[in-house]
């Protein structure tokens, strides 16, 4: 049987064949024993959701599961992933429960869990969780045993106050457009913001259940861009649907991505003296021009497998302070035991305002190389990745590339698929040498 958890929780279709209300109250059910750890006392959840409309269906089975099983239930309502997390750890609760399905579609859901501290779940406690769900709960509690549910109506307010305490120094003087995709993040980035002294517009910051990422949001730039340009913004941020993202946009429209997020942040951290060992950690998908710009900087920069679980993994084995993803998960784990999107805008909207120079300018420290990404379908990913045929394609590519360019191919975590991903000097020969390698990759299939 595969694995139920994904690189970011269970995510699916909301009342689809696996992700529906019997299926919440099982899994969370069986978390609430697994995370309790036989302490003997009540364990204490933290529940959040984004406004998604299968949301409210979700956490009603939610907390059912865990006060079936004797945990108590904060519920803390539409909240971004991060607020969740950092309230986990605010209260000292045992686990968290986070209902999203970030930058999906409207009709997809997903439930994210926390442990103690607001931590991502390592794979063993997954799959403790999956055992415990398999197995079946047994005996459940009765009576006073059962557990209790109450609601946190401050708890946006706690998490704003706990951004605020994280960013450095007033943004007065910025004028910001924020996307708020519809999501989580309506009502608490154009707060911080406004709190941080911003002049902030809001953006899809009306969600109705319905409209989440619907053509806005991290994943679609364009309302953004033309927002920005409209007001004469200073800079645009986008979230995506839960808000643990952030992608910018300049002054004059151009998306600036998280590889040149982290560079600025990178440098900002470094000229501070908070950037831990000098080195910030990314994915092997981050462009060879954050490489490029991190190694001129004097920075190392440590590379993980895809997935931000794998960037928190880093950090907290070499004891580092800024790691993400090309996408715009940007983890500072001073502040943070997740990506979070609004703490990631206010630390770059801080060296904008505290350096005076325009994100334009702090962003092209990083110039970044054409890349090229094709998914190939196949039969068996892992066995076509490691076959000699590729082998040699990928071996040939990388010679006639050499240091101009880079060449990553990997099994999906996700899907039977092959990604084949190239960076070269002009978009032209980066999609040439992929085209090849796409080849190659379909022919061993």
């Amino acid at each position: 049987m595969p694995r139920l958890f994904g690189t970011d929780g269970v995510r699916g279709l909301a009342n689809g064949e696996l992700l529906t209300p019997e299926f919440a109250v099982g899994v969370c059910a069986s978390a609430a024993r697994t995370l309790s750890n036989g302490s003997g006392r009540r364990p204490l959840a933290v529940v959040g959701r984004d406004p998604r409309a299968s949301g409210e269906m979700l956490e009603a089975a939610v907390v059912a599961g865990l006060t079936s099983a004797g945990a108590d239930a904060i519920r803390v309502g539409v909240l971004p992933t991060p607020g969740v997390a950092h309230l986990v750890a605010e209260t000292g609760a045992d686990l968290g429960v986070m209902i999203s399905a970030s930058h999906n579609p409207m009709p997809d859901n997903g439930i994210k869990l926390f442990a103690a501290g607001g931590h991502k779940l390592p794979d063993d406690v997954e799959d403790a969780i999956e055992q415990q769900l398999a197995a079946g709960l047994g005996a459940r509690p009765t009576g006073e045993g059962i557990g209790r549910v109450w609601d946190a109506p401050d708890a946006t307010d706690v998490y704003v106050a706990h951004l605020l305490s994280a960013a450095p120094g007033s943004l007065s003087g910025l004028r910001v457009v924020v996307d708020c995709a519809h999501g989580a993040a309506a009502l608490a980035a154009p707060e911080a913001y406004r709190q941080a002294g911003a002049d902030v517009i809001a953006l899809h910051a009306e969600p109705d259940g319905l409209n989440i990422n619907d053509g806005v949001g991290s994943t679609h730039l364009e309302p953004l861009r033309s927002a920005v340009l409209e007001h004469g913004a200073d800079l645009g941020i986008a979230h995506d649907g839960d808000a643990d993202r952030c992608l910018a946009v300049d002054g004059t429209g151009a998306v600036v991505d998280g590889d040149r997020i982290m560079a600025v942040l990178a440098l900002a951290m470094r000229d501070a003296g908070e950037l831990a060992h000098d080195t910030l950690v990314a994915t092997v998908m981050s462009n060879l021009g954050l490489h490029i710009a991190m190694r001129e900087a004097g920075i190392t920069l440590d590379t993980t497998r895809v997935g931000d679980r794998y960037v928190l993994e880093r950090l907290r084995e070499g004891g580092f302070t800024l790691g993400g993803e090309q996408s715009g998960h940007v983890v500072l784990p001073g502040h943070a035991t997740t990506g979070d999107g609004l703490l990631t805008a206010l630390r770059l909207m801080s060296r904008v305002a505290q350096t005076g120079t325009s994100l334009a300018e702090l962003a092209s420290v990083v110039t970044v190389l054409p890349q090229v990404l094709r998914n190939v379908a196949v039969a068996d990913k892992d066995a076509v990745a490691a076959s000699a045929d590729v082998a040699e394609a990928v071996a040939k590519a990388e010679a006639e590339l050499g240091d101009t360019g880079r060449v990553l191919l990997r099994p999906s975590g996700t899907e039977q698929l092959v990604r084949v991903m190239v960076e070269a000097p002009s978009e032209g020969e980066a999609d040439a040498v992929a085209g090849r390698l796409a080849e190659v990759v379909a022919a061993a299939r």
